[in-house]
């Protein structure tokens, strides 16, 4: 009697979990080791493999451009093993359409899941710098981030957006964010552009530094006053949004408009509905774990995902639209 109760009781504890979506692998593409991007997507993978959607793994990668070369290329719907991952939209809509060049002859057929946080774009210099707008950059001596960086990525779309040639510049640096701090503070250049969380701290201690020299830190406006703003966003339809530095951030003379682009969790157009759909569902149903476990996380809610259907160039998931349709057919959100 006592195996028969041992018996009866599995069958019931198996009955009761939620099934893995016919028996799927997932493999979610992260970023380097340290990087929000990494420590997210392994967040993720815990949630999702202690859900029961999945086997599911994280791994470490080169971020954006790699993470949809390996949902085009790694992803075997014969095996039932897919990878998803986290992405900047600019390159994932640059991906999606083939003109990236690694996407020329192939491009990513890639669905969007959830947006995770924003990145603001900001274009650092000083008080003393005489750049007040983005055309103000021409003929100044500008670094427009790391090579083969996401912020050098969005940095020379803005630029070619704005009409601006970044080889006209008196002096066109490739600096990362560190360097370009010590370019601004010595004086080697005018302005750098950096794609990052807000608020970034390297940016707050560039602030005090100034101060310490008598210069104060500036950000460079960026509304629909510009026209270089306006064909950016046109380029990047429903993935660019129009949003807000405040003042104290970064302790600026004033509040300053600038775009923020949501950085995306995305899986190939090939995973199945019902997969999708679990993920999604656990994800959501588990925002609390995600959110203590990541900072920039607490930006990954129902209503910041919603918002955005059926409004980005590049499409949401059927089975994240199903999902979204019954919350909201619930009330339980707008």
């Amino acid at each position: 009697m006592k195996k028969i109760g041992i018996l009866l009781a599995a069958l019931f504890m198996a009955a009761a979990a939620p099934c893995h979506a016919g028996n799927a692998k997932i493999v979610i593409a992260t970023g380097g080791i340290g990087g929000v991007y990494y420590y997210y997507g392994t967040q993720i993978s815990e949630i999702l493999s202690k859900n029961n959607v999945a086997p599911t793994t994280a791994i470490q990668t080169a971020a954006s451009v790699d993470n949809m070369l390996l949902m085009r290329d790694k992803t075997n719907v014969s095996k039932n093993t897919y990878f998803f991952g986290t992405v900047l939209p600019d390159t994932a809509y640059y991906t999606f359409t083939g003109k990236h060049e690694k996407f020329a002859e192939k491009p990513a057929k890639a669905c969007i899941m959830w947006m995770m946080y924003p990145n603001y774009l900001h274009v650092v210099t000083t008080d003393k710098s005489g750049i007040a707008k983005l055309a103000d950059l021409q003929g100044k001596r500008v670094s427009t981030g790391a090579p083969g960086s996401g912020t050098e990525f969005t940095a020379l779309n803005l630029l070619k957006a704005a009409a601006i040639d970044p080889s006209k510049f008196k002096k066109w640096e490739k600096l990362g964010a560190k360097e370009s701090d010590e370019g601004l503070t010595n004086g080697t250049i005018d302005a750098y552009i950096w794609s990052g969380g807000l608020p970034t701290g390297s940016i707050v201690e560039l602030s005090h530094t100034l101060k310490r020299q008598g210069l104060n830190l500036a950000i460079v406006p960026l509304d629909d006053s510009d026209p270089g703003v306006v064909n950016f966003k046109k380029e990047f339809e429903g993935l660019a949004d129009s949003m807000v530095i405040p003042a104290k951030v970064y302790e600026t003379a004033a509040d300053t408009p600038t775009l923020a682009f949501w950085n995306m969790f995305m899986c190939p157009e090939s995973t199945p509905e019902e997969l999708v759909y679990q993920t999604v569902k656990a994800v959501f149903e588990n925002l609390d774990t995600l959110h203590a476990a990541v900072k920039a996380a607490a930006d990954t809610t129902a209503e910041n995902t919603a918002k955005y259907i059926g409004k980005t160039a590049i499409p949401f998931h059927p089975g994240v639209v199903r999902y979204f349709k019954e919350k909201g057919e619930k009330g339980l959100i707008r």
